[in-house]
Order: structure tokens, then sequence, then C-alpha cells
């Protein structure tokens, strides 16, 4: 009886190992960052719940001295403050992870329906400051790389330093001083002219995001106003990113300026320009996405004192409201809110660098 060998089976090529290994590593990465989520929203809930619960319950903060004792009695019952901090804390949670985050004390409104209301300001304000933080600090950073040592790079780094370190208000006073009243050349406050938000008001399946809406009317004033309102606040926070771009740019141009791939195209007669521009600037971007995760919670902290300066109803001139109210239902609700929306923003910016740099799924 003769046996047959089996036949060889030809080994994979090599690439397509390599391609099936990097994807597989890609979705194990992505999933363990998705399900981190969970428990950094928890432990942030969680915070938020203590803190606002250290100063006693909510309705004798917020109605203390206002009501008979009787009515605060009464309320505080209806609420359900008068039970267990155990019984308060996991029915906490359990609305929060319904997307119930409250209702405020003050005026009754519902904390979701202030997301509503609010929310597209507060993202639009972030999104300029954004813009602000890339144009300026991006290429002042590949600059400073290139004049290393010499004194534009000096300068420049002190610029980064006074950026960053400026409180958001004061920075904001001082553009409304220069601007709105010297020059008056800005408008002073607001999103919009008063025409301007009148015409919102009616505008059937408005966005709350007033540049699109602007867009969506088709008239260039209305456009105009939008943005004349917005560069005051978007350069007030934006500066504060700007200062770290610059400076995470910048040292990681000069750091990429040293390999031996950048020494090689210098000796093909590659000039020190094209160099910055081409050759060093790419890997020195990865650090700016990965940045951006951190800074969308620096961005958000920095919207409620800029938007109080200039009158920018988010959700940050809102919780600034509320605190003055001492509606910590509110305020528990709007900042469990932002936790939730810095997680996510966080997990997106992780999938975006791990499709660039392959290196950040190992």
């Amino acid at each position: 009886m003769t046996t047959v060998a089996p036949a060889p089976v030809a080994p994979a090529p090599a690439g397509r190992a390599r391609r099936d290994r990097g994807g597989s590593t890609l979705w194990r990465y992505l999933l363990i960052r998705f399900l981190l989520i969970f428990p950094t929203v928890f432990i942030l809930v969680t915070m938020v719940f203590v803190l606002m619960r250290i100063t006693g319950d909510p309705i004798t903060i917020a109605l203390g001295g206002k009501l008979p004792p009787d009515q605060l009695a009464e309320r505080i019952h209806q609420a359900g403050y008068d039970r267990p901090i155990l019984v308060q804390y996991f029915e906490y949670l359990g609305h929060i992870f319904t997307g119930n985050f409250g209702t405020s004390i003050t005026d009754g409104q519902p904390i979701s329906q202030i997301l509503v209301t609010h929310g597209g300001a507060t993202l639009e304000l972030t999104l300029y400051a954004l813009l602000v933080a890339f144009v300026i600090g991006i290429p002042l950073g590949q600059v400073a790389a290139y004049f290393r040592d010499r004194w534009p790079d000096a300068v420049l780094r002190i610029f980064a330093i006074l950026a960053y370190a400026t409180p958001v208000f004061f920075a904001g006073l001082l553009l409304k001083l220069v601007f709105a009243v010297w020059l008056d050349v800005l408008p002073v406050a607001g999103r919009a002219s008063t025409r301007t938000e009148i015409l919102f008001s009616t505008m059937p399946n408005r966005t709350g995001i007033y540049l699109i809406d602007a867009i969506r009317t088709g008239d260039p004033q209305i456009i105009g106003d939008v943005l004349s309102h917005a560069v005051l606040p978007g350069v007030a926070l934006g500066l504060l990113t700007a200062g770290i771009f610059l400076r995470l740019v910048r040292t990681n141009v000069i750091g990429t300026l040293s390999r031996d791939y950048v020494d090689a195209a210098r000796s093909r007669g590659v000039s020190e320009i094209r160099l910055v521009r081409k050759h060093a600037w790419k890997p020195a971007l990865i650090p700016i996405i990965t940045v951006i995760g951190l800074q969308i919670a620096v961005l958000l902290g920095g919207a409620v004192l800029t938007e109080t300066t200039f009158e920018w109803k988010g959700l940050g001139f809102e919780l600034a409201y509320y605190l003055s109210k001492r509606d910590f239902v509110a305020v528990q609700g709007i900042v469990a809110l932002l936790a939730v929306i810095v997680a996510l923003t966080n997990f997106i910016v992780d999938i975006i660098a791990a499709l660039i740099d392959p290196r950040v799924r190992y």
C-alpha cells in the first residue's frame, strides 16, 4: 500500500502576514480603548457626585433661606435627598447611563435640553479655538525650529509661554479693550447681532451652530456678522492651545531634523526650509494629534471663562449661571455631560492617531 505524502502548503507572503497582524492589532487596540471609556466615565461621574454632595443636599444649598422650613423639607423629600446617600448614588448612576442628567432646581429645565439648546455654541467656539491654535501654533513652531537658538526662536518661545500662562478671561478682556473699544473694529460680545439672532430664532430646523445656519441663509452679511462675533472669543481661547502646539511642533521638528534620513536628504543638497516643511513636518504631527484629546478638556474648561467674558451663550455660560444660583443639580449634570464628551473625544483622537501612526497600536 502506497501512501501519498501531503503536498506542502506554501507559506503566506510576508507582506500579507504583516498586514493581517497589523489589522488585528489595530482592532484589538481600538476595542481596548473603547472599553476604557466606561471606567473613565464611571470614575468621572462618581467624582462629580461626591464633590457635589460634600456640601449637603442641593435643595438646601439652592433654596435654603428662601423657603419656609416645612416647604423646604417637602421639596427635599420629593427630590429624594432625604434617602441614604448610596441609594441616591445608584439612582444617579442609573439616570446617567440612560441619558438622564437631571433637572435644574432654578428653572426646572432638563439638563439634556440645556445640551440641545446651548451645546452647539460651545462646540462652535471649541472648533474656532482649535482652528486658531492650528493656524498660529503649527507655522510658528516650524519657524522656531528653523531658527533654533536664534533670536526668532527665543521670541516665539516667550510668546508660547505667555499664550499658555495668560488666563483666558484676562486675554479676552485685553482683546475686547483693543479691538472692540479702542479700534472699534469687532463686536464686544455675543454670538451675532440682534437682527441675526431674531432671524435664527425663526429659522426652521436650525442647528444651533451659527456659522452653519448663516451659510444656510446664503446672505454674505449674516455670514460676516457671525464670523466677526467669533473672532475675539476664538482667539482668546485658541491662544491657550496655540502655545502648546508651538512648543510641541518646535521640539519634535528639531528632533526629526537630527534623524539619519534627514541628514541624507541634506547631503543631497535639499534646502533647510524644504527639510522642515516636507521631511520633518509629518513625524512632528503625531504628538499634536495625540495631545488634541487632552486639549479638548482644557478648551471646555476655558470655555466657561471665555463664554462668560464674551456673553457667548453656550454650556460654559450656563454652567457659570447655575453656579451663581448655587443650583448644584444643574452643575452636576452639565459637568457629568462634559466628562462624557471628553471621554468620547479622546477615543476619537486615539482612533485617528492609530490610523496615522502604527506604532501607537503596540
